[in-house]
């Protein structure tokens, strides 16, 4: 049996809540189901969303979630601790001297964050504002970037990404060293410490409420309550369920969210990727393919979607590192296949295994692009509202003084 974790306690964040670990507490759970069966990450990662999810049955299954449930209840008390501290004015909020923009979940991955990411950022470049991104660096390699730094690097060649886990010192950098008209946040929803002039957050229409269940027993990082705090709230890959499952999902949305512009986005293949171009997508095609993300499912639906033939689908848990030995397994699986054109994997995959082929087939990434498919006006005035006020204009309309680490500014409830 493998060594179990540390405590959640220890693995969600510090004793003080200053910055609780969604990630972390979901790895948890995972760790624990490998400690318990001894499986390798993959397995345990498997076997964790079956029983969360609720798919495998039986007296194992069953004893799984009931102590999932109680690590459960650390996670929620930090969590509503430290959100109550914000809401009533007893930890501080700093506000940035630019329009500050988020993108982010309110469950563990897997929602499309990363494209619509790069999407708002050409938006931004193309009005002519300078964009610098920020993020935490979850999971970062040995050159300080991780895998949605890397394929951001791709899709925004040249626009500056700061990788540091307190966002607001990541801001004070962000302004002194490039001088930005705005800053946009990579998954900030839940870090409040830094003021957002916009908050979206993405919601998958395939997995939309986490199970109803915090992390470890769910994947929600927050309650849905925490909707109230949105100003945007985009339904990814609504394309991929019927109008009857869309409908009952937005109607629950707006119970919590009442407040915030709805919008629904697909993700629409564009290409795919060979490390230097986008080749055209091909009319039909057999393929194997692999994925190491939040939610493995969404992307073998988009290939479903697209007609193609899966003659095998393999995944890995969300931001897997590869290793040797598991490009080794990966060209022996492709090399065994019979019929597939290719192997496909996704951008966030690409990054991370910097090859060409698998086995004796192509390697290639698929590449897609949020399209908005309602509500896009509503979008559109909710950009503004949160830009236009404050984000300097072509005629140099001075700036608020530049924020300061130690400084504090109280944003109330929308914070």
């Amino acid at each position: 049996m493998r060594e179990a974790p540390s405590t959640l306690s220890d693995r969600i964040g510090p004793a003080d809540g200053k910055d609780v670990d969604p990630r972390a507490a979901m790895r948890v759970g995972s760790e624990l189901t490998g400690a318990v069966l001894g499986r390798t990450t993959t397995e345990a990662e498997t076997r964790f969303r079956e029983w969360i999810s609720g798919k495998r049955r039986g007296l194992e299954a069953s004893a799984a979630r009931a102590a999932l449930k109680l690590a459960e209840w650390p996670y929620r008390f930090a969590v509503l601790a430290r959100g109550a501290a914000y809401d009533r004015g007893w930890k501080r909020i700093h506000r940035a001297s630019v329009p500050v923009v988020s993108v982010g979940n309110l469950t563990a991955g897997g929602t499309g964050k990363t494209p619509v990411v790069a999407w708002l950022a050409r938006r931004f470049l193309d009005r002519g504002l300078r964009v610098v991104l920020l993020s935490r660096g979850y999971r970062a390699g040995r050159d300080g970037r991780n895998d949605e730094a890397m394929e951001l690097a791709e899709r925004l060649p040249g626009v500056p990404h700061i990788q540091n886990a307190d966002r607001v010192a990541g801001a004070a950098e962000a302004e002194a060293r490039f001088q930005p008209d705005l800053l946009l946040l990579d998954d900030g929803f839940q870090h409040r410490r830094l003021h957002r002039d916009l908050d979206i957050v993405l919601i998958d229409a395939l997995e939309p409420f986490g199970h109803d269940h915090l992390l470890p027993r769910g994947l929600l990082r927050e309650p849905l309550t925490a909707l109230r705090r949105a100003h945007v709230i985009g339904l990814t890959r609504a394309d991929l369920v019927d109008a009857a499952t869309r409908d009952r999902v937005m109607e629950r949305i707006g119970r919590y969210g009442a407040e915030a512009a709805p919008i629904e986005i697909a993700f629409q293949p564009s290409g795919l990727w060979d490390g230097e171009r986008i080749e055209p997508m091909p009319v039909s095609a057999e393929v194997g393919a692999f994925c190491g993300i939040g939610n493995p499912d969404g992307f073998r639906r988009t290939l479903e979607q697209l007609g193609w033939k899966l003659a095998a689908f393999r995944t890995f848990p969300d931001h897997y590192r590869y290793e040797p030995a598991d490009l080794a397994d990966l060209d022996r699986w492709s090399a065994a296949l019979t019929g597939a054109d290719r192997i496909l994997c996704t951008r966030k995959d690409w990054v991370k295994l910097g090859r060409a082929t698998l086995g004796n087939r192509p390697l290639r990434a698929l590449t897609i692009e949020p399209a908005i498919v309602s509500g896009l006006d509503a979008f559109e005035r909710a950009l503004d509202a949160a830009i236009l006020p404050r984000a300097r204009d072509s005629e140099g309309i001075p700036r608020s003084p530049r924020i300061d680490p130690s400084g504090t500014s109280n944003a109330g409830r929308r914070a």
